[in-house]
């Protein structure tokens, strides 16, 4: 692994929403690509160069490494909730969505052109966090995260949901982004807690990074999300 010094001197770059810092209870951050920082290789290769610059927006928000759940991602459709975390190196195994009620957890997922779709409840009770590409979209996986969130008490009435930016036509056959939102939109989200910026992934190289553009060979942008401790 590449030494890149202490992490306080990694300042991530990053965006937040406004619909998600108008919520006192959650916290969340999207970590952009990482300037400086080689990416050019495989996947587990690029996330071990990264590890430090994670753990910087981690630690920015409040929490540990020991804090943070990730999601193993496997392109499927399982949610699951966590109620006790392992570790941002132990993810959950076979999980691409992750929902949470407990304070003092943070949700993350790793994006390169999918979506990172979070969810969290107006009156902070919970809070979801969804890597959605164009497999999960298809198997309605935000849907799913959404009747988790039912399950804990949380009615689609009281979500605000936002999409991060991920790749759209003309750079992808295939508008994911709009399955996404149609499925917030026919679980019962109402049409203006639903947000989307509509950023292109491929089409902003400076600022993302974006697997289809890179063949492969780059970072992942890391979306994190939970309930303040």
């Amino acid at each position: 692994m590449k030494d890149y010094g202490d992490i306080s001197s990694l300042v991530p770059e990053v965006e937040r929403f406004e619909a998600l810092d108008a919520i006192p209870s959650v916290k969340h951050s999207f970590l952009l690509r990482a300037p400086g920082i080689d990416v050019c290789m495989d996947r587990q290769a690029a996330l071990v160069n990264l590890r430090q610059y994670y753990r910087s927006g981690i630690s920015g928000l409040g929490y540990g490494l020991e804090d943070t759940a990730a999601a193993e991602q496997v392109h499927g459709k399982a949610v699951e909730r966590v109620e006790r975390v392992l570790g941002f190196d132990a993810p959950v195994a076979d999980a691409d969505a992750l929902v949470t009620d407990r304070p003092g957890i943070l949700l993350a997922i790793l994006v390169a052109d999918c979506c990172a779709v979070f969810l969290a409840d107006k009156k902070g009770r919970g809070v979801a966090l969804v890597h959605s590409g164009r497999k999960g979209s298809g198997m309605g996986i935000v849907t799913r995260a959404i009747l988790s969130m039912r399950e804990m008490g949380i009615s689609p009435d009281d979500l605000v949901a936002v999409l991060s930016p991920c790749i759209r036509p003309p750079a992808y056959e295939e508008d994911f982004a709009a399955i996404i939102r149609k499925d917030c939109l026919r679980a019962g989200i109402p049409e203006a807690q639903v947000h989307d910026e509509g950023i292109c992934t491929a089409s902003n190289p400076g600022r993302y990074y974006s697997y289809r553009r890179e063949g492969g060979r780059t970072g992942r942008m890391l979306a994190l999300l939970g309930l303040s401790p």
